[in-house]
């Protein structure tokens, strides 16, 4: 059956069950267009955990519909019978093998994606240098949006290479931390309270959260880690930026001065 049987498999296709084919393509994708529109629209005006959890059934649920629409085509288009099924995934399995083998990769990884989760929509990743929210996952790739605003899109084959950095996992908890570093001979233990309380008076910090400053001795000074939790992980960068606008302002008036740091690899 070098041909696959696909003569066979076809043969029996009409111009009638081609037309309720594509009506129900039609339907699907029109589907699958109200909820890539819609559901976000919503989870927009929502916040917390329940944005995230809702974003994060566009990509299962276009999924879902995908794998439907198929099962429900096969059968209008050709004869359900084993020899014809066979004739059929065949020739697929062939296609994906030769053609499309990245996008095959690809698509599986996806799919992997929909199962494991090691990120959502609504999640702050970094993949390959690039740091963004999570704005859909597709068969192929994942769309993220970085702080400049620009989408980048990422073929799902990179997981199986990738290092893959989560900020909030699912939740809405992103930590951010401020960072400062100061010349030496101030009080450490005065300094490591005045910080703590910079981020308990920011109107964006979620203060039911742990707040936490380190500091470590360098060869050049004092290096402050100021650690907390913002209202919403899409704050986060004004969230950082009221912080250290803030610990400047402490820092002015105890009268301690920033020091220049070496410029070296990370």
């Amino acid at each position: 059956m070098g041909d696959f049987g696909l003569k066979e498999a076809f043969s029996s296709i009409t111009s009638q069950a081609l037309l309720n084919a594509i009506l129900v393509i039609v339907l699907a994708s029109v589907i699958i267009f109200l909820i890539q529109k819609l559901l976000p629209r919503l989870a927009s005006k929502l916040g917390g955990k329940s944005r995230l959890y809702l974003l994060a059934m566009v990509p299962l649920l276009r999924l879902l519909i995908i794998i439907g629409t198929i099962f429900v085509v096969v059968p209008i288009l050709i004869e359900p019978s084993f020899e014809n099924m066979v004739a059929i995934f065949g020739a697929v399995g062939l296609a994906l093998g030769f053609a499309l083998k990245d996008y095959a990769s690809s698509l599986v990884a996806g799919i992997v994606t929909l199962y494991e989760m090691p990120y959502r929509p609504g999640d702050w990743i970094e993949i390959e240098g690039h740091y963004g929210e999570v704005r859909s996952i597709g068969t192929r790739a994942v769309e993220i949006v970085t702080p400049d605003d620009s989408v980048v899109i990422i073929p799902n084959g990179q997981l199986w290479t990738a290092l893959v950095s989560n900020g909030n996992d699912g939740t809405d908890n992103l930590m951010c931390v401020a960072e400062f570093h100061l010349e030496p001979g101030h009080d450490v233990r005065r300094m490591l309270d005045l910080l703590r309380d910079v981020a308990f008076t920011c109107p964006l910090t979620k203060t039911w959260q742990p707040i936490v400053v380190v500091v470590a001795n360098e060869a050049w000074g004092l290096h402050y880690r100021l650690k907390a939790y913002p209202l919403e992980p899409r704050e986060q960068f004004r969230f950082s930026t009221d912080l250290t606008a803030r610990g400047a302002e402490v820092l002015a008036r105890e009268g301690v001065n920033f020091v220049s740091v070496p410029v070296t690899g990370r």
